[in-house]
């Protein structure tokens, strides 16, 4: 009998960005029937405050949310967690002290996925929220294995943080597809990067791998495969 792990998702960073990593983790895992899927457990908490706000203003009241709602997994049965949200990896450090099981850091996960398909690579472009620019996140991990990161200028970047905020609010998409589109366009023509980063879960609802020419890395695709991976023996 296969012993399978229960994955627990702290979600809700946004909800619909949640609902497209269930519903990766779902399509990745090898099955024929029902009973060959995971046991997945979801905390959907979208009170959890705004994560950029959060590392911009150093405000303390995200983490112990994270915390509880971490808990919460635990307590229901989770054997590992994944946090489909890029920015709160910034917390990651600090939550992980609080909690007794395994939590995937889906910001290694990403930066490894992209050494492991792309070793020669040594450019690689960043979308993501100015939390994760601001914080450095990706820099720090690619800079270990050899990657520089790109990211847009920092008029480019405020049009990117809109863009995302537009997703979020679930208003008409078409104008956030082409905001990212243009600025993801500029890294790769100006910068010259070799692979794009979606480095911020809402991204992905509105931008496609096949929107560019060069491998593009969905970081919550990543950390669903990696989330099937772990549980998996």
């Amino acid at each position: 009998m296969i012993l399978e792990k229960i994955v627990g998702i702290l979600g809700g960073m946004g909800p619909e960005a949640t609902v497209d990593f269930f519903a990766k983790l779902v399509r990745l895992t090898p099955a024929n029937k029902d009973q060959d899927h995971l046991r997945i457990i979801i905390d959907n908490n979208p009170k959890i405050p705004d994560r950029t706000e959060t590392t911009l203003t150093k405000n303390e009241t995200l983490l112990p949310m994270l915390v509880e709602t971490g808990e919460n997994l635990e307590k229901a049965g989770a054997d590992f967690i994944v946090i489909p949200c890029n920015t709160a990896h910034y917390f990651y450090d600090d939550l992980t002290k609080h909690l007794s099981v395994p939590v995937l850091h889906m910001i290694r996960e990403v930066t490894d996925a992209v050494k492991v398909s792309l070793p020669s690579c040594k450019r690689v472009g960043l979308l993501a929220t100015t939390g994760t620019v601001t914080s450095k996140l990706y820099q720090k991990e690619c800079e270990k294995v050899g990657m520089n990161v790109v990211i847009p200028d920092a008029k480019g970047q405020d049009r990117i943080m809109e863009a995302i905020l537009e997703i979020k609010a679930g208003s008409s998409k078409t104008s956030a597809r082409r905001t990212i589109l243009k600025e993801a366009n500029q890294l790769l023509e100006q910068h010259k990067a070799e692979a794009l980063i979606l480095g911020c879960t809402d991204i992905p609802l509105v931008i496609k791998s096949n929107d560019f020419s060069v491998p593009v890395f969905d970081s919550n695709m990543v950390l669903a495969q990696a989330a099937v991976k772990f549980a998996r023996p």
